[in-house]
């Protein structure tokens, strides 16, 4: 339908100023000064307020989490019309890589205070800050809120040693900073270490910090009194073992107010250094683990939590957690907790309403407790099981199934339905299906439903019997989406699809993008 563009701004002149308002609302703060900023005076006018000018976005956001810049004609009539006019008015730049020092050097802008910057190669980073003629110098005192997210760029071995300097040298170049996250959305970005680095770093200033570090020492170094003022401590650490390094963790830290700990590895240090560093915190308000615990000889749940860290901070209001405990067992299954036992160990507990699920491998000889509190608000759920109830997970992108037992056509279309969104499922099983619904009589399988995963991406059957490889790819089955990247063995799926000449396949093949396979 073609749209007289005229006739539309002169409807939009015809409705008051609070109706505008409500509409342009409903558009970026991009798309709104994009189009409206020189099509007349009125229009100019409201493009121009605060609500459309404080915040500017300059990149382009995906569902998937990734970061791009924006069209270069878009940025060019940015960079030469309207960041000129409005840029007494920005407080908080977005901006990625490509375009972060045209945009940054392009005018002055005396009232930032916040700044995104997105797929920052660290070459780069390293020369805007030292860039002391003008970054530095012009917001050496504005900036208080800062994020920055590191592309690697495959770098990883440059990496390693320039991002503790990177992050030092942020502190001496924003000498005012409140807010700080620092790290990367890639998977393969080296984490910070300390070790040997960044002796001087300290800051009176900051009050919240988010960052991903290399071992639990990096975290004890951040809590041992060099940021006094910090209010909020973020961090997703690779590893938490014991070291020789001795560091302190007994000082009291009284101003830490929230605290969020991510590890997924596998500790075996809960005991000996998590419950110690919480313990330190006795003014916590709000506290937030994710852990994989292993090496106890009993289960973590609600008793523990009461008993170990509830009871400990006496200011704690809002305490989340998503914590799997292993532990090995040789014995009678029926003399080990039920997942009964688990659910009544929280009861009276205050904090939010909590699932537990309850699993035990007499093949490995390992229990599993997985015990999260609501809402679920992570964006991956590992090592589902049979035992999994259900439920919808909104925010979840990425699971892992495991189980000794075989997973049955009705389980992957609870799995379905409780992760709508889901991109990237993985199945660890070698235990084949018993109800193999290609031996069900035709009138059957036309009244079976067909599972579908609408947003899938990524489909990894590496570690998964050949009933798997069928349940996935036969169309009286499941129904797959375009442009599925799918890992599985070679031999596997020569014999599911009768070396791709079985006509129940080759719908779902048709539709995978990329086949990585595993030889054995």
């Amino acid at each position: 339908m073609e749209i007289n563009m005229e006739d539309s701004f002169i409807q939009l002149n015809d409705l008051p100023d609070e109706m505008l308002m409500m509409i342009f609302k409903k558009l970026s703060n991009v798309e709104v000064l994009d189009s409206l900023i020189d099509v007349n005076k009125r229009l100019a006018q409201i493009a121009s307020d605060s609500t459309f000018t404080n915040y500017l976005p300059l990149i382009k956001s995906m569902s998937n989490g990734h970061i791009y810049p924006l069209d270069d004609s878009i940025l060019d009539r940015f960079c030469l019309q309207i960041l000129p006019e409005i840029h007494q008015k920005i407080k908080w730049l977005d901006l990625e890589s490509t375009s972060m020092e045209r945009v940054l050097l392009n005018t002055n802008y005396p009232n930032l205070a916040g700044l995104s910057l997105y797929n920052i190669h660290e070459e780069t980073l390293t020369h805007l800050l030292t860039d002391e003629i003008r970054f530095t110098r012009d917001f050496k005192n504005q900036i208080l809120s800062l994020i920055i997210d590191i592309n690697t760029n495959e770098e990883e071995d440059v990496l390693e040693n320039t991002i503790p300097i990177i992050f030092s040298y942020i502190f001496k170049a924003f000498t005012n900073l409140q807010h700080f996250k620092f790290g990367s959305s890639s998977s393969s970005c080296p984490r910070l270490s300390f070790y040997n680095t960044c002796p001087f770093l300290n800051s009176s200033n900051l009050l919240e910090l988010h960052v991903n570090l290399e071992t639990f020492n990096d975290c004890l170094y951040l809590c041992d009194g060099r940021f006094n003022q910090l209010h909020i401590l973020d961090v997703n650490i690779l590893r938490i073992q014991s070291s020789n390094l001795i560091l302190n963790n007994t000082e009291s830290l009284p101003v830490l107010k929230c605290f969020s700990l991510s590890c997924r590895n596998h500790t075996f240090e809960y005991d000996e250094l998590i419950l110690p560093l919480l313990h330190r915190m006795c003014n916590l308000e709000k506290l937030h683990l994710y852990l994989f615990v292993c090496g106890r000889e009993t289960f973590i749940d609600g008793n523990e939590m009461k008993f170990n860290i509830a009871n400990h901070l006496n200011h704690l209001n809002t305490f989340t957690f998503n914590i799997y405990s292993f532990i090995d067992f040789n014995s009678e299954i029926n003399l080990l907790p039920s997942n009964e036992h688990i659910r009544r160990s929280f009861e009276n507990f205050q904090f939010n309403q909590i699932s537990s699920f309850v699993d035990y491998f007499p093949k490995s000889e390992l229990g599993q407790c997985h015990i999260y509190s609501h809402p679920y608000t992570l964006e991956h759920f590992d090592t589902i099981t049979n035992n999994f109830s259900g439920g919808i997970f909104q925010f979840v992108r990425k699971i892992l199934l495991f189980d000794e037992r075989p997973f049955e056509h009705e389980f992957f279309l609870q799995i379905s339905q409780s992760f709508p969104v889901l991109q990237k499922l993985s199945v660890v099983n070698r235990t084949r299906q018993n109800n193999k619904l290609l031996r069900r009589s035709k009138a059957v399988s036309r009244n079976l439903l067909i599972i579908e995963f609408p947003h899938l991406t990524e489909l990894d059957l590496a570690a998964a019997h050949l009933d798997y490889v069928k349940q996935f790819l036969f169309d009286t089955k499941t129904c797959l989406p375009n442009d599925v990247r799918f890992l599985v063995y070679s031999r596997l799926l020569r014999k599911a699809t009768r070396n791709f000449t079985r006509n129940t396949t080759k719908q779902n093949c048709s539709k995978v993008n990329l086949i990585l396979f595993y030889k054995i």
